[in-house]
Formats: structure tokens, sequence, C-alpha cells
């Protein structure tokens, strides 16, 4: 009766809020029992609906797998859009608000993002979804150090790719324990500085 009951609250759901659901339920999975025990079959049991509803929504676990990485990027840039949007600041303010915010995101999702990311590792899916979510970045990075630099777009965005992997790089030696959150944000604020630069003629 229990599980009736459940079936016919599911069929209350739009097909967009039932895969909200179930993103919501494999994140939570992630959260509390790790990356590797994210089956279709167990998300499907946690989220009280049948198996073929997760695989109508994700087709496979590498297909949940990467919505999840779109998920929590999404979530993230989305904050830090939000953060960077209001409000007039100096070149020195957004440089160490950028660089506090690209730090802070891996800081906030450690341990589902490369759990996550681990569980990808050699997919040429998640190669290409990356590339997708990092251009996506480029793109906002540039947006928002656009108006305190007189970089041409194409030579802003190329060192825009190396400030996001510098702040990578910085947040991996974080996460690592070699240094602090405020020592990482403090080292890419300036590389942000240094990096805007026109050279000399």
């Amino acid at each position: 009766m229990r599980n009736a009951a459940r079936e016919t609250a599911s069929r209350r759901l739009s097909r967009a809020e039932r895969r909200r659901q179930l993103l919501d339920t494999a994140l939570a999975i992630v959260r509390e029992e790790g990356a590797d025990r994210l089956t279709l079959g167990h998300l499907a049991a946690r989220a009280g609906v049948s198996k073929p509803v997760a695989y109508d929504h994700f087709g496979s676990r590498s297909g949940l797998l990467i919505e999840l990485y779109k998920l929590i990027d999404a979530q993230q840039s989305s904050a830090l859009r939000d953060a960077l949007t209001a409000g007039e600041r100096s070149l020195e303010e957004t440089a160490e608000m950028l660089a506090a915010a690209h730090v802070h995101c891996h800081a906030d999702t450690s341990g589902e993002w490369h759990a996550i990311g681990a569980a990808l590792a050699g997919s040429e899916e998640k190669e290409a979804v990356y590339q997708e979510l990092l251009d996506g970045y480029v793109q906002l990075f540039a947006a928002v150090l656009k108006p305190y630099c007189g970089l041409a777009d194409g030579e802003l965005e190329r060192r825009c790719i190396g400030l996001i992997g510098a702040g990578d790089a910085l947040s991996a030696a974080m996460v690592r324990g070699n240094c602090s959150e405020a020592e990482a944000a403090k080292a890419l604020a300036a590389l942000i500085r240094g990096g805007l630069y026109a050279p000399a003629r």
C-alpha cells in the first residue's frame, strides 16, 4: 500500500520536477554514501520510484553523473555571477571577490565535486562536458574583468583561461592542506590584477 501511494505521488510531479527530485536525491547519496554507491537502481529506491523512471531521465549511470556535475557547476556559477553583478567595485575589490568566490567553490564542493569527477575519470563524455563548462566559466571571468582592462577580447579570454587554471591549482593545493582558503584566494587575486595589464608597445 505504501509503495502504491508513493507511485501515485510520483505521478503528480511534472517531468522537470521529477528530474530535479532525482538529482537532489542523487546528490544526497553521493554526500552520505559516496559516489560508488550511486547507481540508477539505488537512486530509484531512494527516490521512491521505479527503476525505469530513473533510466528514462538519465539513460545510464554516466549520464546521471554528468548531470550532477553540471548541476553543481550551475549552482556555483550562479552564486558567483550574482555576487559579482551586485553593485559597482574597483578592480581591487573585483579581483578579491572573484578570487575568493572561485576558491570557495572548490572548498564548498570538494567532497561531491571531486567524488563525481573521480567516478567519471577517463570518460570521453566527462572531457566534453568539462570543456563546455570551462568555456562558460571563461566567458564569465572575461565579462566581469572586461571593464578594467583594454585587452582585445581574444587576449582577455586567453588570460582568463590561464587565471582559471591558476585558480584551480591553488584550490587543489588548499584542498590538500598546503595553504588556507584565504591564502589561496589572496594569491589568485594578485594574479588576476597582474594578468590584466596590456603589454607595452
